[in-house]
């Protein structure tokens, strides 16, 4: 008689057991929805850490992103790739209008680097491959700068 009461209660607990890892693989298709959907959306230029991946254009032709400087992420590396031998252009737009921040660096596809400049910056770019921006506040000056800012990027051909 205990051989059968173990019996039925181990078959129950078996069944239960079975209906809730469906319910696990339903929800766990949800979430890859769900995360491939906000994977998506992380492909618009949103800063990511302390990144900025620069991939879509507005409809003016620039890449524009919204970034924020903090005591954790002290500089903003703003990445992007370029196809062609063009002229680069690129503004710094901090949110309370002005603010000790600039472009530190740009560093080029084969590692060599130049820089510091200003909230503008204007270069001829010789090499296609994926560049790196650096913008954080000015180490020459006082009271370094946290809040937000936008940055905007034009690559002319």
């Amino acid at each position: 008689m205990k051989f059968f009461t173990i019996l039925a209660i181990s078959i129950f607990f078996f069944s239960c057991q079975q209906k809730e890892n469906k319910k696990t693989s339903v929800s766990t298709s949800d979430s890859i929805i769900t995360k491939k959907i906000k994977e998506e959306k992380k492909d618009d230029n949103q800063q990511i850490g302390d990144t900025i991946f620069l991939k879509l254009k507005d409809e003016k032709g620039l890449f524009v992103a919204n970034g924020s400087l903090d005591s954790i992420h002290s500089r903003i590396y703003v990445k992007f790739k370029n196809e062609n031998i063009s002229e680069l252009k690129a503004k710094i737009i901090p949110a309370p209008g002005k603010g000790n921040i600039r472009f530190n660096q740009i560093i080029f596809p084969d590692k060599s680097s130049d820089g510091p400049f200003g909230m503008d910056l204007s270069i001829h770019l010789t090499q296609k491959g994926n560049h790196i921006l650096v913008i954080g506040h000015s180490l020459m000056a006082d009271n370094p700068y946290w809040g937000k800012f936008k940055v905007e990027v034009e690559n002319q051909n």
